[in-house]
């Protein structure tokens, strides 16, 4: 077998894993033909996509009434937590983003609790990623099964490169799957994190917050007493140090992306996350990160200097420094924050 010959046999392999047009006919040396046909409206994909949900919603009704052109790709999402017996139905719709959209769902008897949330992606060709590479940078890419690629990752990158339909699909894999291992580290670590638990290929499934009546609100809608402001402050601060301490940054905290409920936050949306020490950007987007909860903070009568916060957790747990200073910065933090609590 040629050195060209294992690279296709390779290729092929996780073109099988990823591949989204299983239905196209074989050409030379068993590859699929490409698929050139003209541009596609959205109208018109989406049109095809619920057209194509015959098979998808026979035992699979739900009390939640999607628009047409989302009926496609939410059942289609969420068809495989139904086969597990993980949901029984889609009870409304929480939350809609540029991104991903958030449904309350009823959760089988089976998993021990009533309700669950599902984050699913918007089809992945209406999607504006903008300047995703500078969170995917110093990642592994992760496969289906939610480990790393490990030696083949460079044919995999190669595709990504390339914009093939496989190497969009395997990007959104991992994106996706990132996403889900991330809050898996940080719920075991016992972060304020919804728990995870389980992910499809186009959705996440966790833990929801709110009640039947009311989804938890994010911080941003929120008024809160200032003492409760300290309080609920410190408590992001102390998420925000777990995180370091297990090598993440969650590359797009801000009040829109705390719950509050009953008095407690709950950190959400993490694709965004970075490595603390692979991401070239990372001390930018911790600084990013810090401002944008101080912003929200601040109006709520919390006295914070973003700034000397960021600085003070970099320097504690990336650069190299004396001991000695490394408690000194431990003291000026927990006095800062004391200062917030009095």
């Amino acid at each position: 077998m040629t050195s060209d010959d294992s690279y296709l046999d390779k290729y092929e392999r996780y073109e099988d894993l990823y591949d989204p047009t299983p239905g196209l006919p074989a050409g030379r040396n068993g590859k699929r033909k490409g698929n050139h046909k003209p541009k596609k409206a959205q109208g018109q994909i989406l049109a095809e996509l619920t057209d194509d949900l015959s098979d998808v919603e026979l035992g699979f009704e739900t009390t939640y009434t999607p628009s047409r052109y989302e009926s496609g790709w939410l059942l289609s999402s969420l068809h495989a937590f139904y086969n597990e017996g993980l949901i029984t139905d889609v009870l409304s719709a929480i939350k809609g983003g540029k991104e991903a959209s958030v449904y309350l769902c009823q959760a089988h008897p089976a998993t021990g609790l009533e309700l669950v949330a599902a984050k699913v992606y918007r089809p992945r060709m209406f999607r504006n990623l903008r300047n995703d590479a500078m969170y995917r940078h110093g990642r592994e890419i992760l496969v289906g099964s939610g480990k790393p690629a490990g030696r083949d990752s460079g044919y995999i990158e190669r595709a990504i490169r390339s914009k093939s339909a496989f190497g969009q699909q395997a990007a959104h894999t991992s994106w996706l799957l990132y996403e889900f291992t991330a809050m898996e580290r940080l719920y075991e670590a016992g972060a304020a994190v919804p728990r995870p638990i389980h992910a499809s290929d186009n959705a996440i499934l966790m833990s929801y917050h709110g009640d039947r009546a009311m989804a938890a609100p994010t911080l941003n809608s929120v008024e809160l007493e200032a003492e409760e402001a300290q309080e609920l402050f410190r408590e992001v601060l102390r998420n925000v140090d777990h995180m370091l301490h297990h090598d993440l940054i969650h590359g797009d905290l801000s009040a829109y992306n705390v719950l509050y409920w009953e008095g407690a936050i709950t950190i959400i949306d993490f694709p965004q996350v970075v490595n603390l020490h692979s991401n070239p950007r990372a001390r930018m987007i911790l600084e990013r990160d810090i401002l944008r909860t101080c912003e929200y903070f601040a109006a709520q009568g919390v006295d914070c200097d973003p700034e000397a916060i960021a600085r003070d957790l970099w320097r504690r747990h990336v650069a190299e420094i004396d001991p000695e200073d490394a408690a000194a910065d431990q003291s000026r933090l927990e006095m800062e924050l004391a200062l917030q609590e009095s």
